[in-house]
């Protein structure tokens, strides 16, 4: 019987020993990039994902009797400002996009790192059962990004940002416990609780884009009313009306009107179905520049703000031979180009 004990106890001093030599240890294997595609600054959201993949290996003297629980942190770093809500990227002008990334499908919760008591990191369990010594288990965590709408401050081109990979900023922050027979559970946290860490390894960098393309909007143009005219057309009537479009932020643009509907040759004519008054549309307040069709030549010319812009209409009924009384009308068509 004294022979039998002793059995027991070397049996017991090996399991302790093997079990207090076996280590657990998880990586970051990648991360996919955050694309957010083309944004329009005066639309709605724009959402997407990107993925993240892990793994984790139990190794053991005892593997084929032990098994592991992790309890792991996923840390996402702050932007190039040190920002985690919202986060920003950039373009070559030096505009800032505004993004964010969240632990959610929902987009509400932000996805920040371990140190941020407010924006915390994504935590997940991980468990690795007897039989898998030296055995790596793999999984994923899915990242949900959205630019918000409403930017108008943004210009044309190419938006980055890279989230990089440090210790405190894209990390894995992991505790375990081992468990013989897998008969045990995780700790309590990523950072407590465990027969083994925690542990923080560096999780690869995280590359953010998006692009804005050029886009303008015409809202509306008020009619050009030269009101009642007396007389027999003998001295010029002048009268303004307004073109208001919305184009994105420094994206040049510019605004044809053509000749409408009853023009002859070039001149621009008013018809009362039955008769013609001759008039004409001008970029400026003198009439002394034509407002046509022709690219750099003849049409507007303007920048965006990423707000409703108003352009001035200069119209003028000149002095011609006396015609048919009526009401007369015509139909412009306005195009922007940029």
């Amino acid at each position: 019987m004294k022979w039998f004990a002793l059995v027991l106890l070397a049996a017991a001093a090996l399991f302790g020993s093997d079990a207090a030599r076996a280590t657990t240890s998880c990586t970051v294997t990648s991360i996919s990039g955050v694309a957010f595609g083309t944004v329009d600054p005066t639309g709605t959201f724009v959402d997407t994902t990107a993925t993240v993949n892990y793994s984790c290996t139990y190794n053991g003297l005892l593997g084929a009797l032990y098994g592991t629980y992790v309890t792991a942190c996923m840390s996402l770093g702050a932007d190039d400002l040190g920002n985690l809500a919202p986060r920003t990227m950039l373009d070559a002008s030096g505009d800032r996009m505004q993004y964010q990334l969240y632990k959610d499908s929902t987009r509400s919760t932000v996805w920040g790192t371990i140190a941020n008591a407010t924006y915390t990191a994504l935590s997940f369990n991980k468990a690795i059962g007897i039989l898998s010594n030296g055995v790596t288990v793999t999984g994923t965590l899915t990242i949900y990004g959205r630019v918000p709408a409403l930017q108008s401050n943004l210009s044309p081109g190419s938006y980055a940002a890279t989230l990089a990979s440090s210790l405190t900023s894209n990390a894995l922050t992991y505790s375990y416990n081992e468990a013989l027979l897998s008969l045990g559970a995780p700790p309590a946290t990523c950072q407590s609780g465990g027969t083994g860490g925690p542990i923080t390894v560096v999780a690869p960098s995280l590359g953010i884009s998006a692009s804005v393309a050029a886009k303008c909007t015409v809202g509306t143009a008020t009619d050009l009313d030269f009101g009642s005219v007396p007389g027999l057309l003998q001295t010029a009537t002048d009268k303004t009306s307004l073109v208001r479009m919305t184009c994105t932020n420094r994206a040049a643009y510019q605004v044809g009107l053509d000749n409408g509907q009853n023009a002859s040759g070039g001149t621009r004519r008013m018809s009362s179905g039955t008769g013609f008054v001759t008039y004409d549309l001008f970029r400026d307040s003198s009439r002394g520049q034509h407002w046509g069709t022709t690219l750099n030549t003849d049409t507007a010319t303007g920048t965006g703000s990423g707000s409703e812009q108003t352009m001035t209409v200069y119209g003028r009924v000149p002095a011609q031979a006396a015609v048919r009384a009526g009401s007369y009308s015509d139909i412009i068509t306005v195009t922007v180009t940029y």
